[in-house]
């Protein structure tokens, strides 16, 4: 702490700092942070230049989260909009370079009307699409209201009359089926008033699952239903809000689609956005803006400021239609589950399900669709339980196929029954969405069988499997050819 205490502090010629606030100026610093910038002088929401034994380092020093550790100073870069944090033992000087308290709160905006436009509603659930960062916990969290998106992004008006409405403020961990259930209910009543698309903001984690059970709930669409978020907080300088509500919304008011979809960044960059099926997409990647990917099949179609590169023919997805009414069916049995098969499974998670009254079961297998052995008799127990058991595969890619082995036809003699290539998420929406209607095990097994929005596809297309692994040669020659 020694070599802290030695760092020395200033402040530039001709800047002027307001009065000491106690409770602001080090607000959220504490132990050997707080005595450094009490002892150079420093101070929350300063321009400042660390000098350190790492290099130099020069932007706005942040407030701390009241949980954070004692060892680092946060400042956000001036040149990329970064934060950072700074260990105190090896900073040596602190210059003082300006001060302009930050406003992280976005002022809701009234939304200009313009007749000629047509007329989408946004209806915000939560998550970082309507998120910013709150310095007091250093989390982000849904702080805004869907409202205020024009304030952030004032170029929807030039697309359509945006009205908002906060349904939820919620992480998407935290969206379940009493979630979907109301979210579907109001969009029937916004595509009842006559808007031309809906737009439903939502964080990413769990936004497939929203998108598949609003497939199911949401029938006979006569516009887009586009549900979008972003990876990364508004107040980020790579954050892909902005993006993506632009383009969501541009489709919403657009776009020739009568169906549920997800709209995110297509590439890494920001060239155009992927309008997925709501069935048949996934988040793929943690943090990646293009996390969104369609699998076992292909996007509907690319979307930008221009306009829409279709990827579907026609007949390959559901139009825009203005004669159709919307048909609502929010049926729902929430006693479900995912049971993702890994080696040396035991029997007595099945036992378990039987006993706690699980109605429907998903299982994500191994291989065409496999589980091993000393699990048959806990599934028998189950199905003889009135348990509905369906087999998709972990792959994720291609199909069931569990006449190959002896091992998938056993498991259908048990009476599970396979689910061709719907996703394990998919079918697990889908079968609490079956069970909502009907308990009676022929009844369930042809709602789950017949697809509703192409959860099952009869093949893949050729290009509906690509993964791009780094240093394969094709790669490297695309990367040359096309990347600079």
């Amino acid at each position: 702490m020694s070599d802290v205490l030695q760092a020395t502090g200033s402040v530039k010629d001709g800047v002027t700092l307001p009065a000491a606030d106690a409770k602001e100026d080090l607000k959220g610093y504490r132990g050997q942070a707080r005595t450094l910038l009490e002892t150079t002088g420093a101070r929350v929401w300063a321009s400042v230049r660390l000098d350190t034994t790492q290099g130099s380092f020069v932007g706005t020093l942040l407030p701390r989260s009241e949980t954070a550790d004692d060892k680092h100073l946060v400042i956000k870069l001036t040149h990329n909009g970064y934060n950072i944090g700074v260990r105190v033992d090896t900073i040596t000087h602190i210059e003082i370079i300006g001060y302009k308290k930050a406003n992280y709160q976005i002022p809701e905006k009234a939304f200009p009307y313009d007749e000629k436009k047509p007329n989408v509603t946004l209806l915000g659930t939560g998550g970082t699409i309507a998120s910013r960062l709150d310095y007091r916990t250093g989390a982000v969290i849904p702080a805004f209201s869907p409202g205020e998106l024009y304030g952030a992004v004032p170029e929807l008006a030039d697309i359509a009359n945006l009205e908002t409405r906060k349904l939820y403020g919620e992480f998407s961990e935290n969206i379940g089926p009493k979630h979907w259930i109301g979210t579907a209910q109001e969009v029937v009543k916004e595509i009842e008033r006559g808007v031309a698309g809906v737009v439903i903001g939502h964080g990413t984690d769990t936004m497939h699952y929203t998108a598949a059970a609003l497939s199911f709930m949401l029938q006979d669409l006569p516009c887009p239903v586009v549900v979008v978020g972003s990876q990364r907080s508004s107040d980020r300088p790579s954050s892909d809000a902005a993006y993506n509500l632009l383009r969501a919304v541009k489709t919403a008011a657009e776009g020739d689609f009568g169906e549920v979809m997800v709209c995110m960044f297509g590439p890494t960059s920001d060239s155009y956005g992927l309008l997925h099926r709501g069935t048949r997409v996934r988040k793929m990647h943690s943090s990646y803006r293009s996390t969104f990917r369609t699998l076992s099949d292909t996007p509907i179609a690319r979307v930008d400021s221009t306009g829409f590169g279709m990827i579907k023919g026609p007949g390959q997805f559901k139009p825009r239609n203005s004669d159709l009414k919307p048909k609502l069916d929010t049926a729902f049995e929430e006693k479900v589950t995912i049971l993702w098969y890994y080696p040396n499974m035991q029997p007595d998670i099945i036992y378990s399900m039987i006993e706690n009254g699980y109605k429907g079961i998903v299982i994500a297998g191994t291989g065409l669709g496999h589980v091993n052995k000393p699990l048959y008799p806990a599934i028998k127990a189950a199905v003889e339980a009135g348990v509905h058991i369906y087999m998709t595969v972990q792959t994720l890619w291609g199909y069931v196929q569990m006449y190959v082995y002896d091992t998938g036809r056993d498991i259908m003699e048990l009476g599970v029954t396979p689910l061709g290539n719907m996703l394990p998420e998919v079918a697990y929406v889908k079968l609490g969405w079956a069970l909502g209607h009907t308990q009676d095990r022929e009844e369930v097994k042809q709602l789950m069988l017949t697809p509703v929005n192409g959860e099952i596809t009869e093949r893949e297309p050729i290009d509906g499997y690509l993964v791009m692994q780094g240093g394969l040669p094709e790669l490297e020659d695309y990367f040359k050819r096309y990347r600079v």
